[in-house]
C-alpha cells in the first residue's frame, strides 16, 4: 500500500503548486482591477414609479441630498462613532478582515443568522463602485478592489469618502446632509450623542430612524457608545453623561405631495420593507429603476373624483372618507384614496386608520355556516330584544329597526342585516365551546389580519365591533369576488432596469373556501344590493354583491361590494378637534349617515366610472334551494282550505296571533303609509278568501309616512359602551367591546314583543 501512497515530496509539491496558483490568480486579479474615477462615486440615477400602463409616472424617487465636507475638520468623535459601529478593526486591517470573515463563516455554517464580514472599506466599494454584491464572484472582486483602494488611499481619505457618500436615510447622503436631516444643524456642530445615533442607523437607516423605530435606534446608539468606550475613544465619564438625542421632524420632499404621495409611499414600502426587502431605499435613489405599479390611472382618477368631488360638502370638518379597489384576479390594488395630501396628512386612511366594521362582518358567519352544511334556506327567529344564550350568559340583541320578521332564512337575514338572526347563527357555528372563534378563523382565512383591533372570540363579534383597515376588508371582498381564491394584496406589478424585468409582484392565488360556498355567500349579498340595505348599489346596472356596515353610534360606516372583476370598499369615520372618535354628523340630506347611505352612494358613483366599458359578467349560480315546494304530488293529499282572518288595522302581534291560530305561517314586510299608523297592519297577502293550512301569509306593516332620504341601515349593535380605538392612529389591540348587553340567563326564550319601528334617530 505504501507504493500507492504519495510521498511527502509529492504532497509538498502539490500544496506549493496550489498556493502558487492561488497567489497567481490573486496577483492577476489585483493587477487587472482598476479603481473607478472619484467622480463615479456621486453618480446616482433616480427611479421612476409608474401607473399600471407603464408610461404615466406617479412620481420619481431621485432625491440625492449630498454636501461634501472635510470630515477631518469635524470633531474626532464623529468619525470615531462610524468606525466603532461599522468596522472596529478599520485602522488595523488592509481592506478585508480575515477575523471577521472566519467568524461570519463559522456562524453561517452553524446555521445561525446569516452574517456578513464586510469592512468599512468594502462597504464603500460595494455601495459606490459595484452596487449590491451577493454572489461569491462579486464578493471576491469587492475584496480585491478594497485591498487596492487601501493601497492607493490612506485611512483618513477612505473614512472621509465613506462619510461623505454613505446613505443615512431621510434622503441624506453623507454626514453633512444627515446632520441637517436629523438635527437641523451642520456636521461640525454634532454632539457625541448625535454622532453615535447617526452611526448606529447606517445599516438600515429607513427602518431604524428614531421617528420610525425609537427602541431600535436607541439600542444601536447604546451599542455604538459602548464600543467607543471599549476601544478607548471616549472615557467612562463621557459615556455616562450621554442621553439619547431628539431628532427633528422628517421633512418630506415635494415628490410625495397630493393624493399620489400615498401611492408612492406604498410602492417604496413594498419594495424596501419586510423581512426580505427587494431593494434598499438607497438603491431606489440611484439605480435608475422603472417601477410599474398595479394602480390604474383611470380608476385612481375616479377614486379621487368620487371622494373629493361626489362627497357632499356639508359634512363636518373632521369627517374622513377612504376608498380601496382591488383586482380579484391578481390581488393588485387598482385605486386607493389615502387622503388629500401626504405631506400634510401622512396617516394613510386606507392602510393605517381603522374604523368599526359593523355588519360587513356578517358574511364571515355566513361562510362558516355554509361550510358546516347550514344552507341558505335555514330559518331562524328574527324578533328584536332577543335573549341568546352562550358561554353561560344570555345576551340581549336588538335589530336596528326593532322589527320582528318572524322566521326568516339566511338570505333575508343578510339582505336586511338582521342582528338577532346572525347572533344565533354565530352561536350555532361555534365549535369546541369557543363561541366566536369560528368566525375569527374564517375571517382570517378570507384575508383579515389576525391582529385586527378588537377581533376577539365573543358572540357579538358577528356584529362587527372589531376595527379593520379599509384595505383589509377590500382584500376579503376581493376573495369573495374571486370565487373563494385569495390573492396577496400588493401594489408592485414589475420592476425593470434598462428595459429588463428584474422583479415581479406576487399574484399566485390560494383557494380558501370552495367555489360553491363562495357562490352561495355571493348570492345572499346580491340580495343586499337588489332589495336590501344596499339597494342604491343596484343603480350600477350590472350584477353586484356587497354588505353595508354601521357601527356603534354611527362612528364608522362603510359599504363593501364587488362585481366579478373588481372589489371596492368605501369607509368613513369622524374625528373631533382633539382627535377623538365622534359619531358622524348627519349630512348630504340624510337624517342619519349609515352604511346604506353616503358610503353606498359613493361606491355606486365610483364603480359606475371604474367599470365603464368593462364586460358585464354574472356571478356563479347558488346551490339549489333545499326548502320543499308546496306543490302537491299525485300521491299527496290536498291540504285543508280555511278562511283567512281579517287583520288590516291590527297590531303586528294581534295579527300574527290570529293567523297562527288559524294554522298559517307568518312572514312580514314593511311599507310606508300616510293613512295607517306605524306598527299597524296595512294588509295581508293573500288578504281574503281561503288558503291552505300551513301556507305562508305575509303581513305588510306600516312604517308611517315616508321620510326623506332615511338611512337603510342602523348600527349593528346597541350603544352600550364607547369604542376605545380611534380611527386616526395605527391600531393597537384594545379590550373587546361586545355589542349586546349580557343579562342573567333565563331558562326559556321570551315570546316576541312586537314594537313599532322607530325613526332612525331613536
Amino acid at each position: 500500500m505504501r507504493r500507492w501512497l504519495p510521498s511527502w515530496r509529492v504532497l509538498l509539491a502539490t500544496f506549493a503548486t496550489g498556493v502558487g496558483v492561488v497567489v497567481g490568480l490573486l496577483a492577476v486579479a489585483y493587477a487587472t482591477t482598476d479603481v473607478p474615477a472619484a467622480d463615479e462615486l456621486a453618480v446616482a440615477e433616480g427611479s421612476t414609479i409608474y401607473f399600471s400602463d407603464g408610461t404615466t409616472p406617479i412620481g420619481e424617487i431621485a432625491e440625492v441630498n449630498r454636501t461634501i465636507v472635510d470630515t477631518t475638520a469635524l470633531p474626532a468623535y464623529v468619525g470615531d462613532a462610524v468606525v466603532a459601529s461599522e468596522d472596529r478593526r478599520f485602522y488595523s486591517n488592509s481592506g478585508i478582515d480575515p477575523i471577521g470573515i472566519a467568524r461570519a463563516l463559522w456562524n453561517n455554517l452553524r446555521g445561525g443568522d446569516r452574517q456578513g464580514a464586510s469592512t468599512l472599506t468594502q462597504q464603500y466599494v460595494e455601495n459606490y463602485y459595484l452596487g449590491r454584491t451577493t454572489d461569491y464572484v462579486g464578493k471576491f472582486r469587492e475584496a480585491i478592489l478594497a485591498v487596492k483602494v487601501e493601497q492607493e488611499l490612506d485611512k483618513s481619505q477612505i473614512l472621509d469618502a465613506y462619510m461623505n457618500t454613505i446613505y443615512y436615510g431621510r434622503g441624506a447622503y453623507g454626514v453633512e446632509a444627515a446632520a441637517q436631516a436629523y438635527f437641523g444643524k451642520g456636521a461640525a456642530d454634532l454632539t457625541l450623542s448625535e454622532s453615535a445615533m447617526l452611526a448606529g442607523v447606517i445599516p438600515a437607516p429607513s427602518a431604524w430612524d428614531p421617528a420610525v423605530s425609537p427602541d431600535q435606534a436607541e439600542l444601536r446608539w447604546n451599542r455604538t457608545l459602548d464600543f467607543m468606550l471599549a476601544d478607548g475613544m471616549i472615557t467612562a465619564d463621557e459615556r455616562a453623561a450621554q442621553t439619547f438625542p431628539a431628532v427633528v421632524e422628517n421633512a418630506r420632499p415635494d415628490t410625495y405631495a397630493g393624493t399620489n404621495g400615498y401611492l408612492l409611499q406604498m410602492a417604496v414600502a413594498e419594495l424596501t420593507g419586510g423581512e426580505n426587502p427587494v431593494y434598499s431605499e438607497d438603491e431606489l435613489n440611484r439605480l435608475g429603476l422603472q417601477v410599474v405599479t398595479t394602480f390604474d390611472v383611470g380608476m385612481q382618477a375616479a377614486a379621487v373624483e368620487t371622494i373629493e368631488g361626489d362627497l357632499p360638502d356639508d359634512h363636518a370638518e373632521g369627517l374622513r372618507a377612504t376608498l380601496v379597489s382591488i383586482d380579484p384576479a391578481t390581488g393588485g390594488i387598482k385605486a386607493l384614496y389615502g387622503g388629500r395630501d401626504y405631506l400634510t396628512e401622512s396617516l394613510n386612511r386606507a392602510t393605517q386608520a381603522v374604523y368599526q366594521g359593523g355588519s360587513t362582518f356578517k358574511p364571515f358567519a355566513l361562510v362558516a355556516a355554509l361550510e358546516q352544511g347550514i344552507s341558505l334556506d335555514e330559518t331562524y327567529e328574527s324578533y328584536t330584544g332577543m335573549d341568546v344564550e352562550a358561554d353561560g350568559q344570555v345576551y340581549t340583541v336588538n335589530n336596528y329597526d326593532r322589527r320582528d320578521r318572524g322566521r326568516i332564512d339566511l338570505v333575508e337575514a343578510t339582505a336586511d342585516s338582521v342582528n338577532s338572526t346572525y347572533v344565533q347563527l354565530n352561536r350555532d357555528i361555534s365549535e369546541d365551546g369557543q363561541v366566536g372563534q369560528t368566525l375569527i378563523d374564517t375571517a382570517v382565512r378570507l384575508g383579515l389580519p389576525a391582529d385586527t383591533t378588537g377581533l376577539v372570540p365573543v358572540i357579538s363579534n358577528v356584529l362587527g365591533n372589531a376595527s379593520p383597515h379599509a384595505v383589509d376588508m377590500a382584500t376579503v371582498f376581493a376573495t369573495f369576488a374571486a370565487q373563494g381564491e385569495k390573492h396577496p394584496t400588493h401594489v408592485i406589478d414589475r420592476v425593470l432596469q434598462d428595459g429588463v424585468i428584474v422583479h415581479q409582484g406576487p399574484t399566485t392565488g390560494e383557494r380558501v373556501i370552495s367555489e360553491q360556498v363562495a357562490a352561495d355567500a355571493t348570492y345572499a349579498m346580491t340580495q343586499v344590493v337588489e332589495r336590501g340595505s344596499g339597494e342604491t348599489a343596484s343603480e350600477l346596472g350590472r350584477p353586484a354583491a356587497g354588505k353595508t356596515g354601521s357601527s356603534n353610534d354611527y362612528k364608522g360606516v362603510s359599504f363593501a361590494g364587488y362585481v366579478p372583476q373588481l372589489a371596492t370598499v368605501v369607509a368613513m369615520y369622524q374625528t373631533g378637534p382633539d382627535g377623538t372618535e365622534d359619531p358622524i354628523t348627519p349630512f348630504g340630506g340624510y337624517s342619519v349617515v349609515a352604511g346604506g347611505t353616503v358610503p353606498t352612494d359613493l361606491w355606486t358613483s365610483y364603480m359606475t366610472k371604474a367599470t365603464e366599458g368593462m364586460e358585464v359578467l354574472d356571478f356563479p349560480a347558488r346551490s339549489a334551494p333545499t326548502r320543499p315546494t308546496a306543490t302537491p304530488t299525485p300521491t299527496e293529499t290536498t291540504p285543508e282550505q280555511v278562511d283567512l282572518p281579517a287583520v288590516a288595522g291590527l297590531s303586528e302581534g294581534d295579527a300574527r296571533a290570529a293567523l297562527e291560530a288559524a294554522g298559517f305561517a307568518v312572514t312580514t314586510s314593511q311599507e310606508s303609509s300616510d293613512d295607517v299608523a306605524a306598527g299597524l297592519v296595512i294588509r295581508s297577502e293573500p288578504g281574503s278568501g281561503q288558503a291552505a293550512v300551513g301556507s305562508s301569509v305575509t303581513l305588510v306593516i306600516s312604517t308611517g309616512p315616508e321620510p326623506t332620504q332615511e338611512p337603510t341601515e342602523e348600527p349593528t349593535q346597541e350603544p352600550t359602551e364607547e369604542p376605545t380605538q380611534e380611527p386616526t392612529t395605527p391600531a393597537p389591540t384594545p379590550s373587546p367591546t361586545p355589542a349586546p348587553t349580557p343579562t342573567p340567563a333565563p331558562t326559556q326564550q321570551p315570546a316576541p314583543v312586537p314594537t313599532p319601528a322607530p325613526s332612525p334617530t331613536s
